[in-house]
């Protein structure tokens, strides 16, 4: 299979940017953030200020870009190679999701000031330092070098999506470039988040507080969302969509019109549920228990986030085309309330199972 590549590289530049900075972005905007200055080389040197210039403010985010397109071209060699196989768990990433959630609301406390974060810093290993020869630059891009290569942990619903044609391109360097050149696209608004979060790290005088707490809020509300995510995708009833139905916040009932929504035929229930991009249409359905149910979900020009479909109470995760039918079998339902949400957990929908009436 033949890849546009210069599509791959839109994707990252229009929509893989935006949805993969909400994570990825926001764990290095923290780490930027509460990185120690490198200590200055040399027998009885003293730290003095860091230095301003942009190269310095630059080499945090070039370390983590580094990191990033190195693991994902490794990934996508993989990817070729042994096809799915090698991708994570659904389970697994909303793990590695939640986690992240809470070490970027972490970062977001210290730089805000919070007695028990306060001493939160980052700053490689002695060790580390030794091999770059204790140049300034290169001990600030180390451990978002590292970060950068463990982001390929956290794959954003886009980056699912580059992973398929990856994986369907059925070569190892075509897969390794389709996935290097995703990670290229995205590479401005990371670049803009690093710099962002080095010059407020940075910055002195009057600005410093205002710079340091406006960086904590940003930095706050990622990991609120990066959480939130990772527990809509793992099915927790503490996510915000599933807290917001229990307390009857969201104000929503199911369709009203499911005439061609909800059908039954010989025994057998039909749910069509479209994604377009950005939403899942209807987001509620009611449909009747008892019956064996297909589910198709109907891609109109998709893209982003919402092509990575996924039902995590009943473990399905599928790839949507960007247009056409996807056909997912939901066995005979229960009563009660079936959640499904694209994987990064930004867009949700649900169905609501009732008992059928005589």
């Amino acid at each position: 299979m033949s890849v546009n590549l210069v599509s791959v590289l839109l994707l990252g530049l229009l929509a893989g940017g935006v949805s993969c900075a909400a994570v990825q972005g926001g764990l290095l905007a923290g780490l930027v953030s509460r990185q120690r200055p490198p200590v200055p080389a040399g027998p009885g040197a003293r730290p003095g200020p860091p230095a301003a210039g942009l190269g310095d403010d630059l080499a945090p985010v070039g370390g983590f870009l580094t990191g990033k397109l190195l693991s994902h071209t490794l990934l996508g060699v993989l990817l070729g190679l042994l096809g799915t196989a090698v991708q994570l768990g659904m389970h697994v990433r909303a793990m590695v999701q939640v986690g992240a959630g809470l070490l970027i609301i972490a970062m977001g406390l210290a730089q805000l000031g919070v007695k028990a974060f306060r001493g939160l810093t980052f700053t490689p290993p002695a060790s580390w330092t030794r091999l770059v020869r204790g140049r300034a630059r290169s001990q600030s891009a180390l451990a978002p070098a590292v970060l950068g290569v463990a982001s390929v942990l956290i794959p954003c619903g886009v980056t699912l999506s580059v992973m398929a044609l990856a994986v369907a391109a059925g070569s190892p360097w075509q897969g390794a470039a389709i996935m290097a050149v995703f990670v290229l696209g995205t590479a401005p608004l990371f670049t803009l988040l690093g710099y962002a979060a080095a010059r407020a790290r940075r910055a002195a005088g009057a600005w410093a507080r205002r710079l340091a707490v406006a960086t904590g809020v940003v930095v706050l509300a990622l990991g609120a969302y990066t959480l939130n995510g990772g527990l809509e995708l793992s099915g927790s009833p503490v996510a915000a969509s599933q807290l917001a139905y229990a307390l009857g916040l969201t104000g929503d009932e199911p369709d009203a019109v499911t005439g061609d929504r909800v059908t039954v035929a010989d025994g057998r229930q039909t749910v069509l549920v479209s994604a377009v991009t950005g939403a899942y249409e209807p987001a509620h359905l009611q449909v009747a228990a008892g019956l064996p149910t297909t589910l198709i979900v109907r891609s109109a020009k998709a893209r982003g986030c919402v092509r990575a479909f996924v039902i995590p109470d009943l473990g399905i995760e599928k790839i949507l085309p960007i247009s056409g039918d996807t056909r997912i079998d939901l066995g005979v339902l229960k009563p009660g309330t079936l959640a499904y949400s694209c994987s990064m957990g930004m867009y949700t929908g649900r169905l609501t199972i009732t008992e059928a009436t005589p």
